[in-house]
Parts: structure tokens; C-alpha cells; sequence
């Protein structure tokens, strides 16, 4: 129920409270990743989340109080396909009543409404519960994989017609 939280594109002001959403929902991971991942994945350096919020589109999910408790990034790659950089959902909003999934309609909506007709991620073996997520909402493994900082990763495909 999105009663408790409100989507909006994120600004450069917020880049500290995306930061600390990412961390604590990629936390319990840290040790599956080379800490070049884990960085990359967390957003950890400054210039890297500003850059990441001038080239994608960057949403978030924040409660009433303020605080973020989710967020996404995508970007249109080609003409008919947007792709999913990066989600994630603070463990503790995680579940029943989370945002992941209005996060990710958001913009599934919008990447429809700018032409696009497949949208793509990719995520890691150990990312089961979110590979179980990306499944109930319509993704599949397309069988392309991809070696990044070191590990495999699976694309998944939905599309949106």
C-alpha cells in the first residue's frame, strides 16, 4: 500500500540518503562481492551517484518522515529498450507492503510511455530473493550472461506491450 510512502525522482540532495538505503540492503552481501562490486553496487563514491543521477533516471520511495526507503535507476539503452541499473528496498521495508514493486511499475510505466517495449536487468547468483522478485513481476532469464568486477551475472527481460 503506497499510503505510507510517496515515488519521486530524486535530486542531487539526496544522494547521501540513496547511499545509506544501498548499503543497508546490499549489507548482508558485502563478503559475496569483490569490494570493487560492493562499491560500484552501493554507490559509495560521491562522483559516482552524481554521475549515476545526471544518466539515468533515479527514483525513490521515501516515507512520510523523510527518510528513503527504496529506490531504482533506469535508463532508455536503445530505442525500444529501458534498462534497470540498480534497486533496492531498505531490509526493514522489505516484504508485505513494500515499495519494490511501485518502484519498479513507476518505471516500467514510464519507460512504456517513452516508446520502450522490453525492459532488462541484470542481477548476481546470490541475489535469490531479488531474482525471485524480478520472476513474480513478469521477468525472465533471457540465458545472456555478462562477467562484472569479477562475477556472473544473469540478464532478465519483461516485456512491456
Amino acid at each position: 500500500m503506497q499510503d505510507d510512502y510517496t515515488i519521486h525522482r530524486a535530486s542531487i540532495h539526496e544522494i547521501k540518503l540513496i547511499q545509506e538505503v544501498l548499503l543497508a540492503a546490499f549489507e548482508e552481501y558485502r563478503d559475496f562481492y569483490s569490494p570493487e562490486a560492493f562499491a560500484d553496487t552501493i554507490l559509495s563514491n560521491e562522483e559516482t551517484a552524481k554521475e549515476r543521477l545526471n544518466q539515468m533516471k533515479v527514483y525513490v520511495a521515501i516515507e512520510h518522515g523523510g527518510k528513503v526507503i527504496g529506490t531504482i535507476e533506469w535508463q532508455k539503452i536503445e530505442a525500444e529498450e529501458g534498462h534497470i541499473r540498480g534497486m533496492a528496498v531498505h531490509p526493514k521495508k522489505q516484504g508485505m507492503n513494500s515499495p519494490a514493486a511501485s518502484l519498479l511499475l513507476h518505471v516500467e510505466k514510464e519507460a512504456r510511455s517513452e516508446g520502450c517495449k522490453i525492459m532488462t536487468l541484470d542481477t548476481t547468483e546470490i541475489l535469490q530473493k531479488a531474482q525471485k522478485f524480478y520472476r513474480r513481476n513478469g521477468y525472465k532469464k533471457t540465458g545472456k550472461t555478462t562477467i562484472w568486477f569479477g562475477h556472473l551475472i544473469y540478464e532478465f527481460a519483461k516485456k512491456l506491450i
